[in-house]
């Protein structure tokens, strides 16, 4: 007997949801089972995670201002890294462009932090974040368009170049690294200028990030510009057909290049809000913010509501996890990961035998 698979007929969207609401409640119940294996209460550890360990917390709206710090730039990225992947341009240097994007804000906040208001320092920053990443990016775009390069591996390798641009300057203390703190004895990265870090707006206690307004608006945006502009309807055809779409007279490079300097913009940009609502740079600044993008964004299928969705998940069970795991000292604060891996896992089945089944075909007779 053979196995063939089959499309399914009429998997409507309330299926495919029922399908993935299952999927994640099955990957919880392996999470559950791992950790009842380590001694810890699976239900206990559940709600300390899911509720960010705000319950009996003194100051429950830093965690709120901490959690915010965390799902910005994950919500950025993920829906920057949607555009590429629509136009099956697989941007895996999300990781690079946020470094460079942090790098070149960074930069600006050191110069120009004690000698420009605040707004325009931070408009400043942003934008020098925006060129940092989209630079990084349109590079291996040009080289896709002009000589049909392997984005995959290009992006890949710029990756780490990034990085150890950045450990570079963690690591190496002289006059003219203006990034360490001067009056440490062993490098250390210097706190920004007040003028430098991200304006809040004070709402009682609470202190809201202005970068999560500023991400709300970048994905308000995008959605707009994927599904009611020329340019979004131009990254769709090009993603199905490029073929198709030079037939109609689509300047496909020219749409490429746009598109990825636009996505990597979008991940540099990120690393700007990061940084400066941090109030520094770090050697771990993204925190695998463009891996972790590359997942949510998947998960969503590249649906810009759904990336909100998929990184608010993604991000409460990272901080959750870590929250929870200061209460039960035997869960290491990276079961976030292997959860996350598990979810993923449990969501990609659900989401293929939704579409597909698989069908027994006897062998011909000859």
């Amino acid at each position: 007997m053979n196995i063939r698979v089959v499309k399914r007929e009429g998997a409507g969207m309330g299926r495919q949801i029922g399908a993935y609401v299952a999927a994640v409640a099955a990957a919880l119940v392996v999470g559950a089972v791992l950790l009842a294996i380590q001694g810890v209460e699976p239900l206990a550890f559940y709600q300390r995670m899911l509720t960010l360990g705000i319950p009996g917390n003194k100051y429950p709206f830093r965690i709120l201002e901490n959690f915010i710090k965390l799902f910005v730039p994950l919500l950025i990225v993920s829906t920057a890294l949607a555009l590429a992947f629509k136009m099956r341009f697989w941007n895996i240097g999300g990781e690079g462009q946020f470094i460079l994007g942090a790098i070149c804000a960074s930069a600006v906040g050191l110069k120009l932090g004690e000698s420009l208001p605040r707004p325009a320092v931070l408009l400043v920053m942003a934008l020098c974040g925006l060129l940092g990443g989209g630079l990084y990016g349109v590079f291996v775009a040009a080289l896709k368009v002009k000589w049909g390069t392997n984005e995959t591996l290009l992006t890949l390798m710029l990756n780490y170049i990034a990085l150890y641009f950045l450990q570079f300057f963690a690591e190496t203390k002289g006059d003219w690294n203006f990034f360490l703190d001067p009056a440490s004895a062993r490098p250390k990265f210097i706190k920004f200028p007040v003028n430098a870090q991200m304006l809040t707006i004070p709402l009682g206690p609470f202190n809201l990030n202005l970068s999560l307004v500023a991400a709300g608006v970048i994905c308000a945006l995008i959605f707009v510009y994927l599904k009611h502009t020329k340019g979004g309807y131009e990254i769709a055809v090009v993603g199905d057909s490029p073929s198709t779409a030079r037939y109609a007279g689509m300047p496909v490079g020219k749409i490429v290049v746009r598109t990825i300097f636009l996505s990597a913009a979008l991940i540099g940009l990120a690393g700007a809000f990061y940084v400066s609502s941090a109030g520094t740079l770090s050697a771990s600044v993204t925190n695998d913010v463009g891996w972790t993008g590359i997942v949510v964004a998947w998960l969503a299928k590249l649906n810009t509501a759904g990336i909100v969705l998929a990184s608010l998940l993604i991000t409460v069970l990272q901080f959750g996890c870590q929250s929870a795991s200061t209460t039960y000292p035997s869960i290491d604060a990276n079961f976030a990961n292997l959860l996350q891996g598990v979810i993923l896992f449990a969501v990609l089945a659900a989401d293929f035998f939704t579409r597909f089944k698989l069908v027994k075909q006897s062998k011909e007779v000859a």
